[in-house]
Order: C-alpha cells, then sequence, then structure tokens
C-alpha cells in the first residue's frame, strides 16, 4: 500500500484507486530493484566477469539475447581472457589495438577460425611422411616440420622448420603465408579437405626459386630437411633419387596434404611412457618413430620412413610376455650366442601357436586355458633380478639394471649407446625390398636402457638401431579416445600402400 499511496498520490486510508493485479507488479519491481535476481539486472562489471569465464564458443548465442549482452560482448577484456585460457596467448594483446586489431578479432577470425589445424599432421608425401606440428605461436598460427637431428647424433634436439603461417593483417582476414624459399614468407593457402585433413597450397612459387636453379634446391632440401647429400644417394638406388626429385616438387610447388595424427595415450602399467621418438636406420639416417602400448605388446610406427619401409608401418613389434635375460658380457660379445637365444623363443612361439592351432582344430573341449599374461613391469622386476650384476670392468651395477654390451659382429651407426639396460624383449623388425616390395618380420632383441632410450638389435640384418625420445610438448595431439587412436594406427598403414 505505501507503493499506491506514492503512486497514486492517497494514503492507505483514503484507499486506494488501483486493481489488486497492478498493484502486485509493482510490488515485484520494486523488490527487483532492491535486490537484482536476473542477469539483465547485474552490473555491467559483473556481468564482464561473468561471460570471460564461459567458452568463447557460447558467446555468440548470448549476444542474440539482447542489445545489452551485446554490447557487454563487445568487450576486448572478455576475448583477451579467452584468447590467453582457450589458446594459451600471453603476448600483450593490449599492443594490438594500436594497429587497429581487437581481441575479439583475433579470437573470431584468427584462432576459432583455424582452430581444426591445430595438433600434429603426417603430410603425404610418399613413403617419406614427416611430423608437422601446428601451434599458436604468439599471435601467429605456425606450422612447423620437425626433422630428425643429422645422423648419427640421435640424443641431439629436433630441428624445427617452419611450413607456413598465419596471422592477421590489421582488420581483414586472417591471412596464409608459405614459408619456404630464400626470399621470406608470400601467398599460400589452407584448406580443410575432410575431417582430419587439410591441404596446403603456394600462390608465389617463384619465391622457391635459388639462383643455381632447381638443381641447387634439390641439394639444398637434401642437406637441410633429410641431412644427406648426392653422394650419399648415388651410392644406392637410383629409383630413390628420382623419387625423392619428384616428391621434392610436389612437397613445395605443388598443393600437400597433411593427415591428422595422435600422441599414443598412456596407461599406468606401461613399460615407459609412449612417445615420439627419433632413431637411427642403416644408410636412411635418422628417422622419427612412434612407441605405442596395446595390451601385451608395443610397437613403434614408423612417422618418418624410406624408400625400403615407408612412414605408417609398424617398424618394430615387441611381445612384452617374453622378457630376455642376458648372458655375461663375454657371451654377449659373441653374435652367433645372442641369435641363439634369441631365435630359441622364436621357435618356441612358433610351436606354441602350432599346438594351439591343432587343438583348435580338434575341437578338444579339453584345451587348457592361457596362462595370465605378466605384466610388462613385473617383467622388468624379474628380469632385472636374475641378470648379471657386474660391469665389463668388474664393478657393480645398480640392482635394477643389466650390463650391455653390442656382439662384435653387429653394426652400429652411433658407438655411444648405453652400457646397462633394464630389460630386453623378443620383438620383430619389419624389414623389404625398394619399394617395400617382399616384406617380412624378422626377430630380434629389444633393449629398453632407460625412461628416454632404447634399442633393437636386428638379426637379419647384423645392425643395430639405437632410439632417443623427442622431448618437446605437444598441445591439442590427445586422441579422443583409445579406440580412435587404434583407427588411426590403421589408416597409416593404408596411406603408404
Amino acid at each position: 500500500m505505501a507503493v499506491c499511496a506514492r503512486l497514486c498520490g492517497v494514503g492507505q486510508a483514503g484507499g486506494c484507486r488501483r486493481r489488486a493485479p497492478v498493484e502486485e507488479e509493482e510490488e515485484e519491481e520494486v523488490r527487483a530493484e532492491e535486490a537484482p535476481r536476473s542477469l539483465l539486472q547485474l552490473p555491467p562489471e559483473i556481468l564482464v566477469e561473468i561471460f570471460s569465464c564461459l567458452p568463447g564458443t557460447q558467446l555468440p548465442l548470448l549476444a542474440l539475447v539482447c542489445r545489452k549482452f551485446r554490447q557487454i560482448l563487445s568487450t576486448d577484456t572478455i576475448w583477451r581472457r579467452r584468447c590467453r585460457t582457450e589458446y594459451g596467448v600471453h603476448e600483450n594483446l593490449r599492443k594490438m589495438e594500436v594497429t587497429g586489431v581487437s581481441c575479439r578479432e583475433v579470437y573470431v577470425k584468427l584462432l576459432h577460425q583455424y582452430r581444426d589445424i591445430l595438433g600434429l599432421w603426417q603430410p603425404d608425401l610418399g613413403p617419406y611422411g614427416g611430423l608437422l606440428n601446428v601451434v599458436v605461436d604468439g599471435l601467429f598460427i605456425i606450422g612447423w616440420m620437425y626433422l630428425p637431428p643429422h645422423d648419427p647424433h640421435v640424443d641431439e634436439p629436433m630441428r624445427l622448420k617452419p611450413v607456413f603461417r598465419i596471422h592477421l593483417m590489421e582488420k581483414k582476414t586472417a591471412t596464409v603465408e608459405c614459408m619456404y624459399g630464400p626470399k621470406g614468407p608470400h601467398n599460400g593457402q589452407i584448406q580443410m579437405a575432410k575431417k582430419n585433413e587439410f591441404c596446403t597450397n603456394c600462390l608465389q612459387t617463384d619465391y622457391h626459386r635459388m639462383s643455381g636453379g632447381r638443381q641447387e634446391e634439390f641439394r639444398t632440401w637434401l642437406r637441410d630437411d633429410l641431412g644427406r647429400t648426392l653422394d650419399d644417394i648415388f651410392h644406392e638406388h637410383m629409383q630413390e633419387l628420382i623419387l625423392m626429385k619428384f616428391i621434392y616438387i610436389c612437397q613445395y610447388d605443388n598443393c600437400l596434404t597433411y593427415r591428422r595424427i595422435y600422441h599414443p595415450p598412456s596407461r599406468p602399467d606401461d613399460l615407459v611412457k609412449p612417445g615420439f621418438f627419433k632413431g637411427t636406420y642403416g644408410s636412411h639416417g635418422l628417422e622419427i618413430v612412434m612407441l605405442s602400448f596395446h595390451g601385451m605388446t608395443a610397437k613403434a610406427t614408423k612417422i618418418t620412413g624410406d624408400p625400403n619401409v615407408p612412414a605408417g608401418q609398424p617398424t618394430l613389434e615387441v611381445d612384452l610376455t617374453r622378457p630376455m635375460r642376458l648372458p655375461s658380457i663375454e657371451q654377449l660379445r659373441n653374435f652367433s650366442e645372442l641369435s641363439r637365444l634369441v631365435l630359441d623363443i622364436r621357435d618356441l612361439i612358433s610351436r606354441e601357436q602350432r599346438l594351439a592351432g591343432g587343438v583348435e582344430d580338434a575341437g578338444s573341449s579339453s584345451r587348457a586355458e592361457p596362462a595370465q599374461a605378466p605384466s610388462p613391469v613385473a617383467s622388468v622386476e624379474e628380469s632385472a633380478a636374475n641378470g648379471p650384476d657386474a660391469s665389463e670392468n668388474g664393478e657393480q651395477q645398480p640392482q635394477d639394471l643389466q650390463a650391455f654390451v653390442l656382439p662384435e659382429e653387429v653394426m652400429a651407426r652411433n658407438g655411444e649407446y648405453p652400457r646397462s639396460c633394464r630389460v630386453c624383449f623378443y620383438g620383430t623388425g619389419l624389414i623389404a625390398g625398394h619399394g617395400f616390395s617382399s616384406p617380412e618380420r624378422t626377430p630380434g632383441l629389444f633393449i629398453l636402457f632407460d625412461d628416454n632410450r632404447f634399442g633393437f638389435i636386428w638379426l637379419e640384418l647384423k645392425s643395430f638401431s639405437l632410439y632417443s625420445r623427442m622431448k618437446d610438448k605437444f598441445q591439442n595431439s590427445q586422441p579422443p579416445s583409445p579406440e580412435a587412436f587404434d583407427e588411426m594406427l590403421r589408416a597409416m598403414q593404408l596411406w603408404t600402400t
């Protein structure tokens, strides 16, 4: 009634000329003024704080609610926080206002527009493959190609080469630039071909030209990208030289396709942390592999390849149910002794497989249940406990390490391999002729040195490959599910076959 007296000009004694429903509505409005209950009645600074906490993809919907929301969403503070929170942009975004580019434009026209290409990719370069990491780098989106260190320095860091970059030019749309060639950045294009696949195209290939012509360009590509020379190639198949020349032309002068790959998922019982490693491959130099775990099997899949075994193929498969005890150092130096131990396990596996197949064919109901597979962690502990505990000079090794030395007949491009290891397992390596002809899996020895290094002895080739972990941090690279990662591995094998 006090409200009615104020609005109608009469007191309670004189009665009220307003109807009850109207009075109730006015009373509700007064209560709303005294204690705001809706977002519309909150102060603008509070709304800015609330909207800054919402994902940027939901903010356009808020702008459709009312004019007040639309005005508040024009505040750059909101979009500055979204740029930092969602994409890790830690640059001083206030400086951009001087150039006329707002944080909202950075988010909408650059970061959000190209969000689908962030992460890890493999280029379609025939058998050679590769590893591309697309990241937000300051106020740019840059595609970095990862190149292995020069052979045989496997423990050195990766070499990074920018392939393309995307940025905003004032208030225009995002600009794509090709970064290849000696003349600096120039116009390029990026197209999302389909889900988990995109293409790049250079629009000014004259920027790739060198004064010495194609021959100088090709030599530079071999030296900088592959760490090889023409003399190295001439000592191998001429077909490889022709193939590499074709790939070079396709890589930089035509549209190049990239397919998404994921960082392998990790589980608590994995032997070591899965990830990307760089390793030696005989005359082919250093290549990148991806170590992943699948139950009691470990796989090393080629990310970069060569004309014999292309990228995408499982170069190593390790049976984690078959740990091997290393003999003494003197016996280990004898290749025949090591070969005998590995082949004995191969023959045992073959007999078990034949026996299992024979029982199945007979349809016997008395078939024995397979034994429970041991944990790989338990295998490490057991093997370490039973392994030799003395090094070559008689010094005691830590309890969890075994002394290790390469057999004298085994070739190693890098003699600086570790002289102790945690555990060894039986495994197989994939070898093939030129052009991936007649591929076959051959037995070998997988050696886990530590958390960041492992090796493999190829019995048939009498060679040793040493692998060292890539310690780069890859963002936007985790698979949505373990099934998605397994599907990606199957697809990788089809890309190059």
